[in-house]
């Protein structure tokens, strides 16, 4: 154990008497310094840095030890259902489902009954019947504790052992009798299935001590001993069992990653979606701004001798439309893309449709237009979300129904504005006269569809739905078809805005 030493400083003065606080002019003679040096013994704790490696590994292995083997062995651990979601228990009836759930107990049930006879008929002697059934009870006994007591089953196990072979007398197998030895063996796999591979590795080491250690002491009243045989067979089964457990960690560890790669790209595109709305709504309101500015600024002088009230109201409205116009570029700076272009032409609303249209059918895509109740003016957002929304689902069509046809039904209701976009299913290749067209694929033929999810388009859909406070819904047909189908509230207040 170390020793610490300490450097005491003591300050001394000759002076006969003491001194006062206002005793000045002290000279360095009136001083004596005296250091002295004490050693103390560390405490135990301080010295474990100074520790060599190999004695911190053996230490956290016995800790390791202890933890799997010895810490509160016999606690109550269940085996619980098998996950019956495998890919192929999914094809099977849910009744069989349910009875695969216990496949494991049935089967650890089995080994027992299989080591019960084992144990019975390698230990039978004339008139030793009982002997022969308490052997083959006790061989089993430690199979059917690895369903609830994993631990304290492989110390049953080994406790078990010397137990049957003494019960059986000399002449057999040591220290394993074939009912024991097949018992241990089924032990060390399912309790090394049920923990981690340290406890797979801990469980072999103290095997091997105790088959070493019955060879030493009890090994020559035998004819045979099959300590090696134990070691080297469960060795084989141990190692398969660790890489089992290892190749399922970094499956686990693959998914979740998985899981969290996907959130995050569901994440991303959300806020991709949300700054493209922001840049559109920039445009948009952008130009009313602008219109609201010149106005104010021309005002005054389309009224002959205005009072002056009516100029510094003007001017204050012109003061803050540009204000507002300012602003807006600022909070469009934060989102813009560092390659983002601002378009020369106003954003697209409605009237804009049949347009869009147009250069659907030249796409390749079959598609229908119906309009429905009094075309009115709306507001240019809603009317900018409703153009992309059209235009995003027949995208999507192209993309995934290659060659189907499709309708757009736009709906002027009272409140608000009903768009609904829907695909055919896909037709068969062979049906389709082959065209040349950009949705073609090089030989005439139809291009297959795109897998589904490859596009974020029902993710912009509905973030501008609910920005506008809508409703949207969109899934599959009866017909093998997509249906998007939205309503977009446009409130009084809003009409009057327009």
């Amino acid at each position: 154990m170390g020793q610490a030493r300490v450097a005491c400083v003591v300050l001394q003065t000759d002076a006969p008497e003491p001194l006062s606080a206002g005793t000045t002019g002290l000279t360095r003679s009136a001083y004596r310094v005296s250091v002295t040096e004490t050693t103390h013994p560390q405490s135990p704790r301080a010295g474990d840095g100074d520790r060599s490696p190999e004695y911190r590994l053996a230490q956290n292995a016995l800790k390791g030890l202890r933890q799997d083997l010895f810490h509160d062995p016999f606690a109550y651990h269940p085996l619980g259902p098998r996950p019956t979601t495998g890919p192929i228990l999914r094809l099977v009836p849910a009744r069989t489902r349910t009875v695969a759930e216990r496949l494991p107990h049935a089967l650890v049930g089995g080994i027992a009954l299989l080591t019960l006879l084992i144990g019975a008929v390698s230990g039978s002697e004339p008139g030793g019947d009982a002997r022969a059934l308490l052997s083959g009870l006790l061989c089993a006994l430690p199979v059917v504790a690895t369903l609830t007591r994993p631990i304290g089953a492989f110390w049953l196990s080994i406790a078990v052992s010397p137990v049957t072979a003494l019960l059986n007398g000399g002449g057999y197998d040591w220290p394993w009798m074939p009912g024991a030895f097949v018992s241990h063996l089924t032990v060390l796999v399912v309790v090394a299935l049920r923990t981690r591979p340290r406890t797979a590795v801990w469980m072999w080491v103290v095997t091997a001590a105790y088959a070493v250690l019955a060879d030493v002491f009890m090994g020559g009243s035998y004819y045979y001993t099959n300590g090696g045989p134990m070691l080297i067979t469960s060795a084989f089964a141990l190692l398969v069992v660790c890489l089992w457990h290892v190749r399922h960690t970094a499956r686990q560890e693959v998914t979740a990653q998985q899981t969290v790669t996907e959130q995050e790209r569901s994440r991303r595109t959300l806020l991709e979606e949300r700054t493209t709305i922001a840049r559109e709504l920039h445009d948009v309101v952008a130009h009313h701004m602008s219109v609201v500015a010149i106005q104010a600024e021309a005002a005054p002088y389309r009224v002959e001798n205005p009072p002056p009230e009516l100029e510094r109201a003007f001017v204050t409205i012109r003061e803050n439309a540009v204000a507002a116009l300012t602003e807006l570029r600022r909070i469009l700076g934060v989102v813009r893309a560092e390659d983002y272009e601002a378009p020369d032409a106003p954003q697209p609303t409605l009237a804009d449709l049949d347009a869009l249209l147009v250069n659907v059918r030249d796409a390749g895509l079959t598609v229908e237009k119906a309009v429905t109740g009094a075309v009115r003016e709306l507001p240019q957002g809603v009317e900018l979300s409703a153009y992309r929304i059209v235009q995003e689902a027949l995208s999507n069509s192209l993309r995934h129904a290659p060659g189907a046809s499709a309708r757009v039904e736009i709906g002027y209701v009272l409140g608000g504005l009903g768009v609904r976009v829907v695909n055919g299913p896909m037709p068969e290749p062979s049906l389709v006269k082959p065209t040349r067209h950009p949705a073609t694929a090089p030989d005439g033929g139809l291009r297959p569809p795109s897998p589904i999810g490859a596009g974020h388009g029902i993710t912009g859909m509905r973030e501008r739905v609910a920005m506008l406070g809508g409703e949207m819904t969109a899934g599959p047909t009866e017909d093998g078809g997509y249906e998007v189908a939205v309503f977009l509230p446009v409130t009084a207040a809003d009409k009057g805005d327009a």
